[in-house]
């Protein structure tokens, strides 16, 4: 009998993980809360800004906060495209990566979110990496 609850435990633990990072973040306001702090310091970061001056932010501000709701076991499905096709030919370096990734640890940071559900995030954006930076 133990074998089996135990069998139950796994298998349903990722979901429950999930959901618990995805309540951490502050649900769907909680992450778009993030989300707008964040893209606020990347609008002033000289590094990256000019990665999204002929965009349209709002969208952006959409479909990233889709995609973190979607990824922490939220019950948002990302509507966009995959990272590949929406980063291609924008030449974003490494440098670029790790300055966005910077704004959004400082932007959890500012918004009390625990470091380990900022890792465990960090952890299921980090596998797009390949698939954004360009050199």
């Amino acid at each position: 009998m133990r074998i089996g609850v135990l069998l139950a435990v796994l298998l349903f633990a990722p979901l429950s993980i999930a959901q618990n990072l995805y309540q951490q973040l502050g649900e769907k306001e909680g992450i778009e809360t993030v989300v707008e702090e964040m893209l606020y310091r990347v609008g002033g970061d000289g590094r990256i800004a000019h990665h999204f001056t002929d965009v349209d932010i709002m969208r952006v501000h959409k479909l990233i906060s889709e995609q973190i709701c979607d990824v922490s076991g939220g019950p948002c499905d990302y509507s966009g495209d995959d990272m590949k096709t929406s980063h291609r030919n924008m030449g974003v370096t490494n440098a670029d990566f790790n300055a966005l990734v910077e704004h959004l640890i400082a932007a959890m940071e500012k918004h009390d979110i625990p470091v380990a559900a900022q890792n465990q995030l960090l952890g299921l954006l980090a596998p797009m990496h390949g698939d954004i930076v360009e050199n």
